[in-house]
């Protein structure tokens, strides 16, 4: 599949992977700092921001997409930097592809198995009737009673966006493919279990508060990727890059140049 995806700067390839429900600008901050030293690809994933919808979604294609990327942009000595779901599509292809990959960096996410965790986003989302709503201000005041964190509300209405529908009127739709991601949601959790270990050199950058890596899991990621190491944002959370985003700048430096 053909991704959308934004390039900026010179320099070694720095491949950078959203979350669920994220779009390729949730790192354009940080995507301008090292695009002084790297060529920055910020992606959308299959069925997120501008790519292509598809029924078909799980690590295994998202990762082939990226390898697609790499095939058409004739990509050598790649960093592949992904954060939540993203972090795991950067396993899946440094597992899948090792040679294709020269570093990787996943932000704050496990190798393992996850409980599901946004039941209440998804069925959020779900209330909202993009064909009865007439602004961006409705489909907020919907989310609102469901959802009670501000950063989350504003982060799912960055995906709304105006289209012509059928009749040629404008109307309100998500950049997300809400209907496949609801069917598929177990997909997001699963675990990435490699058949074999995975030599790529890889650093884990995982927020302080945050219950995404815990000692046990640390444990786990330097059986399946030995050659790696897990480091702590102090005072940050599941959204390391945004919460504390120079720290997560300094490290992915020193660990890439």
């Amino acid at each position: 599949m053909k991704l959308f995806f934004r390039k900026a700067g010179t320099g070694k390839p720095l491949i950078i992977l959203h979350g669920l429900f994220g779009i390729s600008d949730n790192w354009a901050a940080l995507s301008k700092l090292w695009s002084q030293y790297f060529t920055v690809y910020t992606v959308d994933l299959r069925n997120h921001g501008q790519s292509p919808h598809n029924e078909e979604w799980n690590y295994k294609a998202m990762s082939e997409d990226i390898i697609e990327l790499i095939g058409d942009e004739k990509l050598h000595d790649v960093t592949v930097l992904g954060h939540s779901m993203g972090g795991k599509v950067a396993m899946r292809l440094a597992i899948d592809y090792p040679m294709a990959l020269s570093k990787m960096i996943v932000a704050d996410i496990a190798p393992r198995q996850y409980a599901p965790n946004n039941t209440e986003v998804i069925q959020a989302l779900n209330k909202v009737n993009l064909d009865e709503v007439a602004s961006r201000k409705e489909v907020e005041l919907i989310l609102r009673e469901d959802l009670h964190e501000e950063g989350t509300v504003q982060f799912l209405l960055k995906n709304l966006h105006w289209v012509e529908s059928a009749s040629e009127e404008k109307k309100l739709a998500w950049r997300f493919n809400l209907d496949v991601i609801t069917r598929n949601i177990h997909e997001v959790y699963a675990a990435i279990l490699p058949p074999l270990i995975c030599e790529t050199e890889s650093l884990f950058i995982r927020g302080e508060r945050s219950p995404y890596i815990m000692p046990e899991d640390e444990a786990d990621i330097a059986v399946l990727f030995p050659n790696s190491k897990v480091i702590t944002i102090p005072d940050a959370g599941h959204w390391v890059h945004a919460d504390q985003p120079f720290p997560v700048y300094e490290e992915v430096m020193k660990f890439v140049m």
